[in-house]
């Protein structure tokens, strides 16, 4: 079942005021996926802490350069055919440490819809340059996981903070508490907030 579903939609709107004033004014949120694998955890990887609009950008100029974007090609390029695709110092290393760990078998993206979200964040994580929010974002765009709540967003945290009491990081996570077991969902509605508030498209 897709996060954003009309049986989970009714009960997270009829619980909790905050969804239902979002829903009334914006709508129901799209249903935001990706396919799983390595290209979907690069993309990540790349909006870290920047726009999703250069984010787009760098990695479309990385892909136009290779013949096939995987993680044996990623490992093929210098510094400076990566620094020429806009690609980072920090990011170079992180996709490096990806496609390593790929092509070692250290991790099989291809086996973690088997697993628990507990084991499938230990093995993401374990990789240099994948955090919590990259991983966290891994499990709801690709992986569809229910009740994900990315605390180091910054869209959602400041729509949180816009919408209700709760200010502090401690305040958010205890309010996120009450919007389970779908807190996917309820970020996807504070994302949507956040994006047609601010004129942004959807991706």
């Amino acid at each position: 079942m897709n996060i954003v579903n009309s049986k989970h939609i009714k009960q997270l709107t009829n619980a909790h005021n905050i969804f239902a004033l979002i829903n009334e004014k914006y709508g129901t949120p799209p249903n935001w996926t990706r396919p799983q694998g390595f290209i979907s955890l690069s993309k990540i990887i790349l909006e870290q802490q920047v726009s999703l609009a250069s984010a787009k950008a760098h990695f479309l100029k990385l892909n136009s350069y290779l013949v096939e974007f995987t993680p044996s090609n990623i490992l093929k390029l210098t510094d400076e055919e990566m620094n020429s695709c806009q690609i980072s110092r920090q990011k170079t290393k992180y996709l490096r440490a990806l496609s390593t760990a790929i092509i070692s078998g250290g991790i099989d993206l291809e086996e973690l819809p088997k697993l628990n979200e507990t084991e499938i964040r230990k093995q993401l994580t374990s990789i240099k340059g994948i955090g919590d929010w990259t991983t966290d974002v891994y499990l709801m765009f690709c992986l569809q996981s229910k009740d994900i709540f990315p605390i180091g967003d910054i869209a959602v945290v400041n729509t949180v903070k816009e919408l209700s009491d709760a200010k502090t990081k401690e305040e958010i996570i205890l309010l996120a508490e009450k919007w389970k077991p779908f807190r996917s969902l309820a970020v996807y509605f504070l994302w949507h907030y956040y994006l047609n508030k601010r004129n942004r498209p959807s991706e």
